[in-house]
């Protein structure tokens, strides 16, 4: 997961991510991840178009976006 999460800060590419909120809603988002520490990422959400911070326990699945053309300048 980590070299997923390098990969999007280092190359702006967006990952698709399957999350469990806290309030127990799970929800898919478009990511670029902008910085890692143990228990969080903060990554600008391409779907609320703002930057977040997600729990990296809550986490239940990351991906590249399949179909990535552009590069996000975020």
């Amino acid at each position: 997961m980590d070299g997923l999460f390098i990969r999007s800060i280092e190359e702006n590419i967006p990952l698709e991510m399957i999350y469990l909120a806290d309030n127990q809603e799970l929800s898919q988002r478009r990511l670029i991840v902008k910085e890692v520490t143990d228990e969080y990422i903060r990554a600008y959400c391409l779907l609320r178009k703002q930057m977040r911070t997600f729990k990296r326990e809550n986490i239940l699945s990351i991906m590249p976006e399949s179909c990535t053309k552009h590069r996000y300048l975020h």
